[in-house]
C-alpha cells in the first residue's frame, strides 16, 4: 500500500491546530508505516507510532492529545 502525506486539523485544549502528517518509508510486515511525523500549526509535534493499543510520541506532549492526534491518523490510513 501507498501511503502518501496529509492534512489534519483538530482541536485540543480551546486551540485550534491544522498540519500535516507524513508517513515513514519504514514499514510493519502488515506494510504498515513503522511511524508517522507530524507538524501542527507549523511546528513540529513528533513522530507517532501504535504501542499495542496507545499511541506514542517521541516530544514531550499531552497523551490526550497525542491519542487524538492519532486517532486521526488511524481514520486516515484506514
Amino acid at each position: 500500500m501507498n501511503y502518501k502525506t496529509f492534512d489534519i486539523a483538530l482541536e485540543y485544549d480551546g486551540i485550534q491546530y491544522q498540519g500535516w502528517v507524513t508517513p515513514s518509508d519504514e514499514h510493519h510486515a502488515n506494510g504498515m508505516p513503522r511511524s508517522f511525523h507530524v507538524v501542527l500549526n507549523e511546528t513540529m509535534f513528533g513522530n507517532l507510532s501504535k504501542s499495542g493499543d496507545n499511541w506514542v510520541i517521541d516530544q514531550q506532549r499531552p497523551a490526550p492529545m497525542v491519542e487524538q492526534v492519532g486517532k486521526l491518523i488511524q481514520s486516515q490510513i484506514k
